[in-house]
């Protein structure tokens, strides 16, 4: 039968499609269904636009402070319709790209709705969210002996601060604004809160961040996370933490938020705009998942580390199958599912291994344990740092502020986590993944010839500076 499947992917994100490639590899017949676009959130509303906002952010501080590097940049100003053009622009050329690549790979396209009638079935309703690709499919019944569920999250929404995409936005609205706002409320200070604040911070807006935790940026390391804070307060940004927003009141142009602090303190702040930036939610609605017994936990599919759900044939990747809710986690996730169908050799993904960006100003980057996790687990630790301050490259980039942190049990050597705040430090994190991947010494850091002048030589310096041995400082 045409419409017969080895395997069916619910959701063409990153997961999704990566999944439905290496099946294809792999010899199975594939089809993956989508709702709205290829590519999922993080291609077109997520990871891919915000950095191209971040990057005319960039360019645009870089110009303001063009004096510092001993050039003239007079009347600088920004036309936000173009800015949010080129972001939208960037999408949807890698949309483009993702079709291209699944019809290179002979995997079929379905538009619509997905629901599973049960093991093997799955029903598709025409859906009007958006314009079906070229080629593809569309409603009607699908067999399939693999049913992989990669449907994502979406923003999650608390009782009376509803989004309503004028005064209260999620990262959708955030993302095309149609001016900037004077004045930005920041609800969340995880990563997509922390990107949009540093984003509309940098254009000019007023932004203060509401924290209901202690800390900003609650998973990272606390010593980056105070030296990040320090950063964009210094750049303007007000941060309220330990602190929630108790109520929303909205005017024709403006919302003022009531906020309470820890011991009960209250303060109202107004503003243009208010992010809500809390988290997001597992799709799980509508798909029949809990009729047919899968087992679900607080919004998420249960797993065995492989894909597999409690019912046979049917699997879970992604951020539908829970954190660490990422675009790289969802794409190896995937590949470790469908290897799995296949009968080759696998192993549960090590979640301790997936590092973590935050594309602010300044960046964060982090994989591992924490200094205090790790010790709350019982290790007796040895910590490295390193300062930007010391490093020739970061001086001669104008970029003196920042801080690589290492972390190594201090009976084996093993390296435990790495922090990371400061210029380029995405780029850099992976240098120490790969590290822990491979089950890298100490020693056999240290004995690694880095190049120089980079800014990848602090890496090298805050392993030294954990065993008393740091040149640069």
């Amino acid at each position: 039968m045409s419409d017969s499947y080895d395997v069916l992917i619910i959701g063409a994100g990153p997961g999704g499609y990566v999944t439905a490639i290496r099946a294809a590899q792999l010899g199975f017949k594939t089809a993956v269904v989508d709702r709205e676009h290829l590519g999922g959130i993080c291609l077109n509303w997520g990871c891919i636009p915000t950095k191209a906002l971040l990057r005319s952010a960039e360019i645009y501080h870089y110009m303001q402070h063009a004096g510092d590097y001993g050039l003239s940049a007079k009347e600088v100003t920004f036309d936000t319709a173009a800015i949010v053009k080129r972001s939208r622009g960037v999408s949807g050329r890698l949309n483009g790209g993702v079709g291209m690549l699944l019809k290179k790979n002979k995997v079929d396209v379905i538009w619509g709705e997905a629901a599973i009638d049960a093991p093997g079935k799955v029903t598709v309703k025409e859906t009007k969210r958006a314009e079906a690709p070229k080629g593809a499919k569309g409603a009607g019944s699908y067999l399939a002996k693999h049913i992989i569920v990669a449907t994502g999250a979406r923003p999650r929404a608390l009782p009376g601060i509803e989004p309503d995409k004028k005064q209260i936005w999620t990262y959708y609205e955030a993302m095309v604004p149609e001016s900037m706002p004077k004045s930005l409320l920041v609800m969340g200070s995880g990563a997509i809160g922390i990107e949009f604040a540093s984003f509309y911070r940098t254009m000019g807006a007023e932004v203060t961040v509401i924290e209901l935790l202690p800390q900003i940026l609650p998973v990272e390391d606390a010593e980056i996370a105070g030296l990040a804070r320090k950063r964009f307060e210094k750049q303007g940004i007000k941060i309220l933490t330990s602190a929630k927003v108790t109520k929303v009141e909205k005017g024709a142009n403006s919302v003022t938020a009531t906020i309470e602090d820890d011991k009960g303190k209250t303060q109202q702040l107004t503003a243009e705009k208010l992010i809500s930036a809390v988290g997001v939610v597992g799709n799980i609605d509508n798909l029949g998942l809990e009729k047919l017994g899968v087992k679900i936990d607080r919004g998420i599919v249960v797993t065995d580390g492989l894909g597999r759900t409690n019912v046979p044939g049917i699997y879970a990747i992604g951020d539908v199958a829970g954190p660490p809710m990422l675009a790289h986690k969802a794409e190896h996730e995937g590949v470790i599912c469908i290897e799995t169908i296949k009968g080759l050799h696998t192993h549960p993904m090590d979640k301790a291994k997936i590092p973590g960006c935050t594309y602010c100003q300044p960046q964060i980057a982090s994989v591992g344990l924490t200094e205090a996790k790790a010790k709350e687990k019982g290790f007796s630790v040895k910590v490295g740092r390193f300062p930007f301050a010391g490093n020739g490259k970061a001086i001669a980039l104008g970029e003196p502020d920042g801080l690589i942190k290492t972390v190594f049990d201090a009976k084996t050597g093993q390296l435990l986590g790495a922090h990371m705040v400061g210029a380029e430090v995405t780029e850099l994190i992976q240098g120490y993944v790969v590290a822990m991947n491979l089950e890298t010494t100490e020693e056999e850091l240290m004995h690694t010839v880095f190049p120089h002048p980079t800014l990848s030589e602090m890496m090298h310096e805050s392993v030294l500076d954990a065993y008393g041995k740091v040149i640069h400082s």
